[in-house]
């Protein structure tokens, strides 16, 4: 069964008028996430719960309602009340609300045409908790080694801030004729003592830019860019987003949208840019008659694996189960590589911080040694 994703788009109702938020209630948005990716795995799934043992949508929203303590998700859910008691369906509900995507709104669609709202919404819940899984494993896996580096680079500031000068006016005093490495490294303190509150600065706003720029198209490219020429980081963020890709592909198989149609709302859906390039051009491509074995086979970014596979879906007409099984070797490579990454970058970060702090130590004795000789 196809879906014209532009019929659906002109049938839109008007979105139902959102009461103007107060400045403190903007303000907790933006350091507070209304409506995150955790709050949308459960409440998707405990929405199908509901659907499946015969609530109506409505009583089903009060319920969930009532079950949240935060004041901005309860206002999400009121919207959505709102907008069901004025006999909008749940699709239209969230299509006027800013945390949800147009992969949602759409997958919802498509479960009210067919009749399998519960069953789309248990597969929301099931997206969502397999993309908070891999988010868990993100930050498990580059939370200790940024803990190192961010002690370790305080350690280094310390030095250069308050070490290397104590030694500077020894020298001073005792008119010791200082090598090359220890020039260097007090013209480095003398940077840190001089401009240290400047490069704090630029450090505040490259991280207020960050969140400014977010949805800026050049910011992500260049972003992602980085991001991927970085040796196993890069890697392992194409894994999480791969994963992501086939899962979304097969709750769309399995809701039976054509697989153009998938294509483009994974595509709204995922936020890495190279992927993002790639599924364009993967759109066109099968527009044009092409199947999607061949059209994923022009882009590095999917391996000869994933290629063979959807070419055997493709002849056996098993595309969600090859996408189902895709999906789960790509959450297990993301475990692992999860893993391999925190172990890889722990005694790299320890050595490099290891080696910069022996040079500081080196440049500051090697004077102390010729003073010691003079001395002698």
């Amino acid at each position: 069964m196809a879906f014209d994703l532009t019929n659906i788009e002109q049938s839109k109702s008007k979105a139902v008028a959102k009461d103007k938020p107060s400045i403190l209630e903007k303000e907790i948005v933006i350091f507070s996430r209304p409506f995150s990716n955790k709050v949308k795995e459960d409440f998707y799934a405990e929405l199908s719960v509901l659907l499946n043992a015969g609530v109506n949508l409505k009583e089903a929203l009060e319920l969930l309602l009532n079950s949240q303590k935060k004041k901005q998700n309860k206002d999400v859910l009121n919207t959505m009340l709102k907008a069901i008691v004025s006999g909008q369906s749940l699709s239209e509900a969230v299509e006027g609300l800013k945390p949800f995507s147009k992969y949602e709104y759409y997958s919802l669609r498509i479960g009210e045409e067919t009749g399998r709202t519960a069953e789309i919404t248990n597969q929301l819940g099931d997206f969502f908790a397999r993309k908070n899984e891999q988010r868990r494993h993100l930050v498990n896996g580059l939370t200790y080694p940024a803990i190192i580096l961010s002690t370790a680079l305080l350690v280094v500031i310390f030095m250069l801030q308050f070490v290397v000068p104590m030694f500077q006016d020894i020298f001073k005093q005792q008119n010791v004729e200082l090598p090359g490495i220890t020039l260097f490294v007090v013209s480095l303190s003398k940077g840190i003592q001089n401009y240290g509150w400047l490069i704090f600065l630029v450090f505040l706003g490259l991280i207020v830019s960050s969140r400014l720029l977010k949805n800026n198209l050049k910011y992500l490219k260049l972003k992602d860019l980085i991001f991927s020429k970085i040796p196993f980081v890069g890697d392992f963020i194409k894994t999480v987003y791969l994963s992501q890709f086939t899962q979304a592909v097969a709750l769309l198989t399995a809701s039976k949208v054509p697989v153009v149609n998938s294509i483009q709302l994974v595509k709204q859906m995922i936020r890495y840019q190279p992927l993002t390039h790639a599924l364009e051009a993967v759109e066109l491509e099968l527009l044009k008659g092409k199947p999607l074995s061949k059209s994923l086979s022009q882009h590095q970014l999917f391996d000869d694996k994933m290629i063979a596979l959807v070419k055997v879906a493709e002849e056996t007409n098993q595309t969600e189960f090859m996408f189902n099984r895709l999906n789960q070797q790509y959450n297990a490579k993301v475990q692992q590589r999860s893993k391999l990454l925190s172990t890889i970058l722990e005694p790299f970060i320890i050595l490099v911080v290891g080696i910069f702090v022996g040079f500081i130590l080196v440049a500051m004795y090697l004077p102390m040694f010729r003073l010691s000789s003079v001395i002698g």
